[in-house]
């Protein structure tokens, strides 16, 4: 069965001029990607964001200037038979960030690991700094162009 897959991701620059990302271990890959996820049905792609920042980081944030939105076809990495169209949002914390920031790229804790199965993806949040942002810091190929175009647009810093 065909269907769409709507993913919708937010870009966190802090004042320090670093932009978050998440290394998540997902089917026993690891992946890095800009923080979000899946749109339920009966929800807004701002709505979503919001939720996937608090269930991911515990972090309310505030929407605010759309990004992008897919342009391309692109066949899901999981389902080849699902079309992934992906949302990007600037986002602003709206408290202090509190979740565990790593340094080091797929920085899991040994509980994380300890609980992993391949249904279950584990997540690590890590600024990376404005100036070594490039397209090689991140995984899927929606997130390659969101960079492009943050680096290439007003957006950059």
């Amino acid at each position: 069965m065909k269907r769409f897959n709507i993913r919708v991701y937010g870009v966190l620059i802090n004042e320090q001029q670093q932009v978050l990302v998440c290394d998540e271990l997902i089917r026993g890959q690891n992946y890095t990607k800009f923080p979000g996820g899946g749109l339920e049905l009966g929800e807004g792609t701002r709505d979503c964001l919001k939720r996937e920042f608090m269930e991911e980081m515990d972090l309310a944030i505030e929407v605010t200037d759309h990004l992008y939105t897919t342009d391309f076809y692109q066949p899901s990495a999981f389902n080849p038979d699902d079309q992934i169209i992906s949302i990007y949002y600037l986002v602003k914390p709206l408290e202090e960030i509190t979740a565990k920031l790593s340094t080091t790229p797929f920085d899991f804790n040994a509980e994380q690991l300890d609980r992993y199965r391949p249904e279950n993806d584990i997540e690590a949040f890590r600024f990376i700094d404005w100036n070594d942002l490039t397209e090689e810091c991140v995984t899927l190929p929606i997130d390659k162009v969101v960079i492009r175009l943050l680096k290439s647009s007003t957006h950059s810093l």
